[in-house]
């Protein structure tokens, strides 16, 4: 099994409420990470993590529309820390980039409110897409909803109506003809959009 040498959290973002903010506090009392907070001007919070070894990562966060928003760059090497910052990145549903670099490789998760969006393992000269989410439930629905299926079949009865009007007029076989194949494509497309 391969051994991750660090973590990189790059543009990475989370933001939390007031409770949030003071759940995440009472939280990281309770745990293994030493944890000093630095009152900021504004309203805003810095909050220092570190574990025994001596690694720390600083996560400022700034007051912004009643939320506390954390803007986050930074790279880990400790396992306890590293292990602090995805809890806290997962719970309080972050978005960015997040890479796991292990010897050789970079394994790249892209998330959105705390959700893998797209993983990639990027080699030196190759990047392959493990994982990418796909909205299924979601575009069914916008399938159900769209009514360009209904728009089309309206408008294959308005040409039909048109061609038959135009054969009951037509006066050689071959204007005739011409116009029985087009209503037997039209025919076969209408069949296939009311199946």
């Amino acid at each position: 099994m391969a051994h991750r040498l660090a973590t990189e959290y790059v543009n990475a973002t989370m933001q939390m409420t007031d409770v949030q903010m003071n759940q995440f506090l009472q939280s990281t009392i309770t745990s293994q990470i030493n944890f000093r907070v630095k009152v900021m001007d504004g309203g805003g919070q810095e909050i220092v993590l570190e574990d025994e070894s001596g690694e720390e990562v600083h996560l400022p966060f700034e007051r912004k529309d009643g939320f506390y928003v954390c803007e986050l760059s930074c790279r880990l090497v400790t396992p306890q820390l590293t292990n602090a910052v995805r809890k806290l990145f997962s719970a309080f549903k972050g978005s960015g980039k997040v890479n796991r670099i292990y010897r050789g490789f970079i394994m790249s998760y892209d998330y959105h409110d705390g959700t893998v969006e797209r993983i990639e393992q990027l080699a030196e000269d190759d990047c392959s897409l493990i994982y990418e989410y796909k909205n299924t439930a979601g575009e069914l629905q916008r399938l159900y909803n769209s009514n360009e299926t209904e728009k089309e079949i309206e408008s294959i009865h308005l040409r039909i109506n048109d061609l038959l009007d135009q054969r009951i007029a037509a006066v050689t076989m071959s204007s005739i003809e011409s116009i029985d194949e087009q209503l037997r494509k039209f025919n076969q497309r209408l069949f296939v959009l009311e199946a």
